[in-house]
Formats: C-alpha cells, sequence, structure tokens
C-alpha cells in the first residue's frame, strides 16, 4: 500500500503545470542595466527561463550545456537566466563579473525582490521553465530539470529541456514536469 501511494504522489509530482497565466514580473538584466518584463515576451512563441547561481556546483556542471542549449536555438525561442538569490555572493556585482566569464548574450536578471520565483514556483537553480504565449497570457509548458544528469554531461540519457523546446516549437501538447536537482533557493518572506 505504501508503495501505491508513493508511486501516486510521485506520479502528481511530475505532471504538467496547471495552465493559468504566469504573472508577469521585472527585473534587472546585469547585462545592460535595462529593466526586462515576462511581458517583453508576450508576443513570442515562447521563452526559456532558466533559475541559476553564481555559487552553487550544480549550476557550474551545467554552463556549457545550457550555452550550447542557447547556440542550438538562437533565433528560434529565447533564453533568460534568472538569479533570485540573496546571499552576498550572488549581489549583482557578483553576477556581473559570471556572466562576463559565462561569455554568452542572453539577459541575466536579478532577481532580488524574487518576483520571478515567485511568479513561477521555482525551488532550485538550475531551474528550468518553458513558458509559451497564449491568448491568456505566458502559460507554463514545461518545468524541471535540464537533463537527467545533473553531474556529466556523459551521462545524459534524456535531455528534458531540449525536448520540451522541441515539442513547443514544433505545436505540441505541453511536457510533463520533471524534477530539477540542484541548489534550493532561499525565499524570502
Amino acid at each position: 500500500m505504501q508503495k501505491i501511494l508513493w508511486l501516486i504522489f510521485t506520479a502528481a509530482g511530475l505532471t504538467t503545470v496547471a495552465q493559468a497565466p504566469v504573472a508577469n514580473f521585472k527585473a534587472t538584466n546585469v547585462a545592460t542595466g535595462s529593466a526586462v518584463s515576462l511581458a517583453d515576451y508576450a508576443n513570442q512563441n515562447g521563452v526559456v527561463l532558466l533559475f541559476t547561481s553564481n555559487d552553487c556546483p550544480f549550476d557550474a556542471y551545467y554552463h556549457t550545456r545550457i550555452k550550447t542549449l542557447i547556440e542550438t536555438y538562437q533565433g528560434k525561442i529565447n533564453f533568460v537566466l534568472i538569479n533570485s538569490y540573496l546571499e552576498p555572493e550572488e549581489s549583482e556585482e557578483a553576477m556581473k563579473a559570471a556572466y562576463a566569464n559565462w561569455k554568452i548574450t542572453v539577459p541575466y536578471l536579478a532577481d532580488k525582490e524574487q518576483a520571478a520565483l515567485r511568479a513561477l514556483g521555482a525551488r532550485k537553480s538550475p531551474e528550468a521553465f518553458v513558458l509559451k504565449s497564449s491568448k491568456a497570457g505566458m502559460m507554463i509548458f514545461y518545468s524541471g530539470a535540464i537533463d537527467d544528469s545533473p553531474q556529466t554531461a556523459a551521462g545524459v540519457d534524456e535531455s528534458y529541456l531540449k525536448n520540451a523546446i522541441d515539442a513547443l516549437l514544433s505545436g505540441a501538447a505541453p511536457v510533463n514536469a520533471s524534477r530539477a536537482v540542484g541548489c534550493t533557493i532561499r525565499r524570502q518572506d
């Protein structure tokens, strides 16, 4: 009986997120100093939001994979990196330095008010959200892990984020969520 209950709760936790519009949020892009809001992407097919960190070792494992995804889908879908951590090593100045080392060209948002974190229900970094535009607003198409191998690209059997992006771009149905593995983002309450 315990195994059956565990399976039910596990399956319930890995289903797609309820299709309610995501609340708009605004944060500063540390690369340019300008404000970026979710509404800026309303006229796009979709957008990939990646919660990340300067300091979490799991994020470091994914830097190359994230850069590859950004390059692969350039011109097809937008990527936005979001840092909602409040610790000193995650300051906007530290974010600028980390961004310069990553050599990427997507926005890196300082979500220090944690508006994006609350709007999406993010809990970990790295954690991915693929949002799809609809008449009602931006909806979560996929949320969760980038892939099934947090520590090494060589061990990847399933590329959750890539599969979700491909499904969105091809007009397929939303993809089931997966459990993100990484560092916990502490919420200010």
